[in-house]
Parts: structure tokens; C-alpha cells; sequence
């Protein structure tokens, strides 16, 4: 099992990696312990002032990327921490994510796209097989809803700037309550005393947390 600051080490350089960037700089790895073993198992290289991913080990850091980005979306979306503490409390939760645990999340959050942040959620075998497997999840797209399931909403993820202002113009507005009525032709929704009619494709972008 990796240290916390191996895995650390892992996500800094898988998101580089995704920015372009194909090293990092060694001075960033403080604990030379983490790096070493990261070494011997042949996840990393090592050369000069710079660390290098290698192959074996970016199915490792992604996976790493993912629990955290996953521990961010349950803070938020189920436990209500506050944004400005996510980075500190994520950092410790997401090593508490045993390997596999973190689909059973991923799952009960109806398959999030993005962090809190707004970066990506590496997707796991969890997201492939959504529609054969069943779990009862605390948060859904509205588009997978059933109709006269309720929730509030608890966030939004628009494409676009437009595609979010169209979202809050009809009032879906997270924190809101919301019932669904209709399905089909179009996705019915209500909240408060007023019905609006979309399409499924924004009816994906607006997530719902469940009541009982």
C-alpha cells in the first residue's frame, strides 16, 4: 500500500501530465522515502532535478486523482463542507478511499463528471457499468430520475456559460427543492409553485440529492 505522500507525488505529476508537462520538479516531492519506493516499483523516474511518470504508474496516479476529486464531490454534495475547507479535509479523507471503495462513491453520487472545482473525475469501471448495475445512490443527474422523486439540487454542471444561465434562469438553482413529473416527451420538473419543461440534455446537467 503507498504512503499518503507517495500518492500525493502520483497526482502532482498525472496532473501535469494532463496540463503538458512531462516531469516535475523534484524539489516539489519533499519526502524522498515516497519517492524511492515510487522508484522501485517502477511508477516513476528519476533523473537529475526532475521526476519523471512512467507508464507502469499512470493507471496508479489516475486512479489516485480520482479518489480525491471523488472525496471533494461527497464533502460537498453530502456532507456540506464548505468549499474553502474542502482542499485541507479532501487531502486526509481521500486516503481513507481503499481501492474499490471509491466506485461504491462514485456510484451513490450518480457518476459526477467534475470536482467541485470544476476539473474532471477520472471515470472508473463504476461509470461504464452504471446501466446494468443497481445502487441506491444519494445524488443523480435529473435525467435518471424516476417521476414524483424529489431531492433538492445540489449542483449544477452546465457545458457552458450559456448552458448555466439557461439552468439558472428557471430557477434551478442549487439548494432548491425539486419534483419530477414528467419524463417524456420532455423532463417536467417542479419548484415552488412553478413547472418548466427541458431536454434531456440539460436535464443531465442538473445533479439532485435525494430524499427519502
Amino acid at each position: 500500500m503507498l504512503s499518503e505522500q507517495a500518492e500525493e507525488i502520483l497526482e502532482a505529476l498525472w496532473i501535469k501530465m494532463e496540463e503538458g508537462k512531462k516531469s516535475l520538479d523534484l524539489g516539489a516531492c519533499r519526502d524522498e522515502p515516497a519517492c524511492e519506493a515510487l522508484s522501485k516499483l517502477g511508477f516513476i523516474r528519476i533523473d537529475k532535478d526532475h521526476v519523471h511518470l512512467l507508464e507502469k504508474g499512470k493507471s496508479e496516479a489516475m486512479a489516485c486523482v480520482r479518489r480525491h476529486r471523488l472525496a471533494e464531490r461527497l464533502l460537498v454534495d453530502v456532507l456540506d463542507i464548505k468549499k474553502k475547507m474542502i482542499d485541507e479535509v479532501s487531502c486526509k479523507f481521500e486516503h481513507l478511499l481503499h481501492r474499490g471503495l471509491e466506485d461504491n462513491v462514485c456510484s451513490l453520487l450518480g457518476h459526477p463528471k467534475a470536482c467541485p472545482h470544476g476539473k474532471p473525475i477520472p471515470p472508473g469501471r463504476c461509470c461504464a457499468e452504471k446501466k446494468t448495475k443497481k445502487l441506491s445512490r444519494i445524488i443523480a443527474p435529473l435525467s435518471e430520475l424516476e417521476v414524483k422523486d424529489k431531492g433538492q439540487i445540489g449542483y449544477l454542471q452546465a457545458k457552458d456559460s450559456n448552458q448555466m444561465q439557461k439552468l439558472l434562469s428557471i430557477g434551478a438553482i442549487p439548494g432548491v427543492s425539486i419534483v419530477l413529473l414528467q419524463k417524456f416527451p420532455s423532463y417536467v420538473f417542479q419548484i415552488g409553485h412553478s413547472q418548466f419543461a427541458i431536454d434531456e440534455d440539460l436535464a443531465q446537467r442538473i445533479y439532485v440529492r435525494l430524499s427519502k
